[in-house]
C-alpha cells in the first residue's frame, strides 16, 4: 500500500530533466549581464535605508564628528569606543578589553567597513584578531566608515575583492539586527545593533 508520500515521490521521479551545463562566470558575455547602477553609492544609500540602516556621504573624519554629533544615540551614549583614529570621543579603550563579553555594554561603536555593495546595501567588515569582532555585533548601535572609492555594484564583484589565503573573520552587514520571524513582525535590533550608520567618506582616513 502506498502513502500518498510516495506518489508524490514517485510522480517527481518520474519526469525527466534535462542536464544542463554550468554557466562559464568569467565570460565576457556573462559578466556583462551583472547589475550595474548610475550611481552605486545613492543605490547603495536606498538599499540600507530600506533595511533599516542610515547612509551619510562626508568629506572626512571632521565632517564624520559633525554628523555624529548630531545622531541621537550617539548623543546618549554612556559608553563609546572608536577604532578610527581622531573619530568619535571614545572613553572605552579596546585595546584593554581581553574578554570579548566585556564589550556587551558598548553603547556606540566607530568601525571600519572595507567596501560596500550597491546591490544589497551590504558592508564587508574584517577582523585581524582578538576581541573586537564583536563589536560590530554586541554593541547597541554601530557606525560603520567605508571609503566612498570602495564601492562595487553587485556581489559578483564584492567576491571578487575577497580574499581567503589566511584564516580570519569577515562577513557582510547591512542593516541593523531585525527579525520578523515572530508573526511576521519586523523587530529592529533583536539580536544585535539597534541602529547602524553608514559613514561613506571621501578622504583617506
Amino acid at each position: 500500500m502506498t502513502t500518498s508520500k510516495d506518489d508524490i515521490l514517485n510522480k517527481l521521479r518520474s519526469q525527466s530533466i534535462p542536464p544542463t551545463d554550468l554557466p562559464d562566470l568569467q565570460s565576457i558575455e556573462l559578466a556583462s549581464q551583472w547589475i550595474r547602477y548610475k550611481d552605486p553609492a545613492e543605490q547603495f544609500a536606498e538599499i540600507l535605508t530600506s533595511v533599516g540602516g542610515l547612509c551619510v556621504r562626508v568629506k572626512n573624519v571632521d565632517e564624520v564628528n559633525q554628523r555624529l554629533s548630531e545622531l541621537t544615540a550617539y548623543q546618549e551614549a554612556s559608553q563609546v569606543c572608536s577604532q578610527i583614529a581622531g573619530c568619535g570621543q571614545p572613553n572605552v579603550s579596546i585595546p584593554d578589553i581581553t574578554d570579548p563579553h566585556d564589550f556587551e555594554n558598548i553603547d556606540f561603536a566607530i568601525l571600519p567597513g572595507e567596501f560596500g555593495v550597491a546591490e544589497n546595501g551590504a558592508v564587508w567588515i574584517t577582523n585581524a584578531g582578538g576581541p573586537a569582532r564583536t563589536l560590530y555585533f554586541l554593541s547597541q548601535h554601530v557606525a560603520l566608515l567605508v571609503p566612498a572609492s570602495e564601492m562595487v555594484n553587485n556581489m559578483h564583484q564584492a567576491y571578487q575583492k575577497l580574499g581567503f589565503a589566511e584564516n580570519g573573520f569577515g562577513t557582510f552587514m547591512s542593516g541593523p539586527s531585525k527579525t520578523a520571524d515572530i508573526e511576521q513582525s519586523l523587530v529592529i535590533g533583536a539580536h544585535g545593533a539597534r541602529s547602524l550608520t553608514v559613514f561613506l567618506v571621501e578622504d583617506a582616513f
